[in-house]
């Protein structure tokens, strides 16, 4: 136990640096991918229409069979790694939770959109921001594309790093598949429209509870790093106390409310969604216009709350191994 425990840690850190360095390789296979197939194919066995409310046992079925698929599989082949050869065990453990973290990749598509907004490349800036948002982006003029892009950054400060962080903290890479799992379960099936408005509930549902904890925890990060991303913490605590529940998803402008007072811009309002326009209240204040280098400016912050999770999850492991071990 103890020294499975040394070893699942190391490979936690060690898959952090690999995404640090070498983000998502497009040619490499993602399991998100397979776990995506898995959710295509149980809405097409259960669901049975739109706006059907027996959909709702459907859905809820549908969350319990992709996140056991998704989490025994990983746990097998970690099992049979374990038993093969703990240098294995190491190795595999290390490539799963790298490829359950997003910062590389998140950090890399976002500065496209900064890059193109740079040499005025409005139309660039549209296509790059339309791969990371699921808005029209057609719409959109500099500040928009911007904004969107920053806000972006700001919800999966959470939803791709922090929050798979905290999971794999608690469980190992298991933890961070079984987070995946739920969370693509909600980006695919989360809607509130005639097709998922009762088979997805139970998918949106269990997102928002999988990702409340770890949503705040990432505000507090986020906070915690402004000083070292030369931000302004005092505006960013006190947008956060203030606007932190702008937002339908209760988890959603938890980070986004600390971005926006952290750099001292208003982000969210109206957006339109496959030509649909959507009310949605402003987040911050608009202290100052925002700029296309406010969007490295929420990498940092996000890169530095991120490394900050590693760290008390890397000190909490590491209490719970020497509390082990004194008690051998």
């Amino acid at each position: 136990m103890l020294k499975w425990l040394i070893l699942q840690t190391a490979a936690l850190a060690i898959g952090f640096i690999i995404d640090f360095f070498v983000g998502d390789p497009h040619k490499l296979p993602h399991p998100v991918v397979g776990i995506g197939k898995w959710i295509s194919f149980f809405d097409r066995k259960l669901r049975r229409g739109n706006s059907n409310p027996n959909d709702v046992g459907r859905g809820i079925l549908t969350v319990i069979l992709v996140v056991l698929i998704s989490t025994t599989v990983p746990a097998l082949v970690l099992t049979a790694a374990w038993l093969l050869h703990q240098a294995v065990y190491v190795v595999i453990e290390s490539i799963m939770c790298w490829q359950m973290i997003a910062a590389r990749q998140l950090m890399r598509e976002s500065t496209k959109v900064q890059r193109a907004l740079e040499q005025n490349d409005t139309e660039g800036a549209r296509t790059a921001v339309s791969y990371i948002v699921g808005r029209d982006t057609n719409v959109l003029d500099e500040n928009g594309i911007c904004r969107a892009a920053v806000e972006t950054v700001a919800e999966n400060t959470s939803d791709g790093v922090v929050a798979p962080l905290f999971w794999m903290i608690l469980f190992g890479a298991v933890g961070g598949f079984f987070y995946k799992s739920v969370n693509t379960m909600d980006s695919m099936l989360g809607y509130k429209n005639d097709k998922y408005l009762y088979f997805g509930r139970a998918a949106a549902k269990t997102d928002d509870f999988v990702n409340w904890l770890p949503a705040r925890i990432s505000a507090i990060l986020m906070i915690s790093a402004c000083p070292l991303c030369r931000l302004n913490r005092k505006n960013a605590w006190r947008i956060f106390r203030r606007d932190r529940y702008k937002h339908a998803s209760p988890n959603s402008a938890q980070t986004e409310s600390v971005c926006a007072g952290a750099l001292e811009v208003r982000l969210a309002g109206d957006a339109i969604y496959g030509g649909v326009l959507h009310k949605k209240e402003f987040i911050g204040d608009p202290i100052r216009e925002i700029e296309p280098r406010d969007i490295r400016r929420a990498n940092n912050l996000m890169y530095v709350a991120s490394l900050f999770m590693l760290l008390i999850g890397l000190l909490l492991r590491a209490a719970a191994i020497l509390t082990l071990w004194a008690c051998m």
